[in-house]
């Protein structure tokens, strides 16, 4: 949210139970100064040991996988002495507020503003913002273009596509696939949304036919991963990363397929909403989903079987490390770098599944919880 468009109390999707998990929420509030980890004087101190003036703009702050910034940002602000500055759209896609935030952040004095943006709506206040002298770093998902931030901090999402696909591969053990597509839209192009789309094919061992575009692939053929197979995409729906967006694709998709028995889901509150439809219909012993996110309560659906296995992702991380990253550059130190061999910091992802497979490194749920967010 990639995916992270998600409203876990419906959500998420996410990409629900975890929903609001008793945070501080600032949703009705104008973004003028949504809440404060620091205390003192807001200008911001470059030197010695003077406070840096920091925001973090989220998407919104009923999202768990938002919160969970929130909350390691503050814990990296105290150490790093980071007078925190959290805003955050009052609902997904609620640019103006985060641009407000962005103009705050200037009028401050910040040295930098960490932001998941709601959409491209807010670049130019992004651009006055660097033209002021601020340090943008994007959370999770570039902008568009990603130069309108300085570095992004991010998941490689179609990495993360990729290992679930290799392990549905896998775990198929050369049987046919019947293949549900539950994507985050069909009317709009979200890089997260097509990186996850695609990795996942590209795990199974199938073109993804585009680029740029879901829904290019042959619909049917061979897939070349694990021990191969033939295969067939029944369909691709959308779900807005939400469950009741999942649960609403799975019955369209289960309309034109009954048979379906692979699932992939762009994040967890989608496969949570799909498995909530296959159930319904008396299916959900015979399907396997494969969703995104590694929250700890999807890590819980991956123990019961409800999910068969997920790609977990770090978003507390990657705040975290761009708080510290601009009390670095701004009291001298350089600025951070991207990944080699990417266009992007790449915070990292891991494959959390009950059962090992041979030929892939598997994490088990309670190993990857040591690490999950939410609740």
């Amino acid at each position: 949210m990639n995916i992270f468009i998600s409203q876990r109390s419906s959500r998420r999707g996410r990409r629900t139970r975890a929903a609001a998990i008793g945070v501080t929420v600032c949703l009705g509030a104008t973004l003028a100064a949504c809440g404060s980890s620091g205390s003192g004087s807001s200008s911001s101190a470059s030197g010695g040991s003077g406070k840096v003036g920091v925001s973090l703009i989220l998407k919104t702050l009923t999202n768990p996988y938002f919160v969970s910034m929130e909350k390691d940002a503050k814990t990296q602000a105290a150490k790093d002495n980071v007078s925190l500055t959290v805003a955050a759209g009052n609902s997904d896609g609620d640019t103006q507020t985060q641009i407000t935030a962005i103009d705050n952040a200037i009028s401050r004095g910040d040295k930098g503003i960490l932001i998941t943006t709601n959409g491209d709506a807010v670049n130019a206040a992004l651009g006055r913002a660097k033209q002021a002298g601020l340090f943008v770093i994007a959370l999770d998902t570039a902008p568009n273009p990603a130069s309108t931030a300085d570095i992004t901090y991010a998941t490689d999402n179609e990495q993360a596509g990729k290992l679930i696909g290799q392990y549905a591969a896998a775990a198929l053990d050369g049987k046919p696939a019947v293949i549900a597509m539950l994507d985050l839209f069909n009317n709009q192009v979200v890089s997260v949304d097509i990186n996850r789309d695609h990795g996942f094919l590209e795990g199974m061992g199938v073109d993804p036919g585009s680029k740029t575009e879901n829904g290019k692939e042959a619909k049917s053929g061979k897939y070349t991963g694990g021990k191969g197979g033939t295969y067939k995409v029944v369909c691709h729906q959308p779900t807005q990363g939400a469950i009741d967006g999942g649960r609403t694709a799975m019955e369209n998709c289960l309309s034109a397929n009954p048979d379906i028995n692979v699932v992939y889901a762009i994040n967890e509150p989608a496969g949570e909403g799909a498995y909530n439809a296959l159930k319904a219909a008396g299916k959900e012993k015979n399907v396997a989903i494969y969703a995104i996110d590694g929250s700890c309560s999807g890590l819980k659906n991956v123990t019961s079987g409800e999910f068969a296995a997920d790609a977990v992702q770090y978003p507390g991380k990657m705040a975290a490390l761009g708080v510290t990253s601009i009390a670095k550059l701004a009291r001298g130190g350089s600025k951070p770098s991207v990944t080699s061999g990417k266009s992007f910091y790449d915070t990292g992802t891991a494959l959390a599944a009950a059962k090992s497979l041979d030929g892939l490194t598997v994490q088990s749920p309670s190993q990857a919880a040591s690490a999950c967010w939410g609740s």
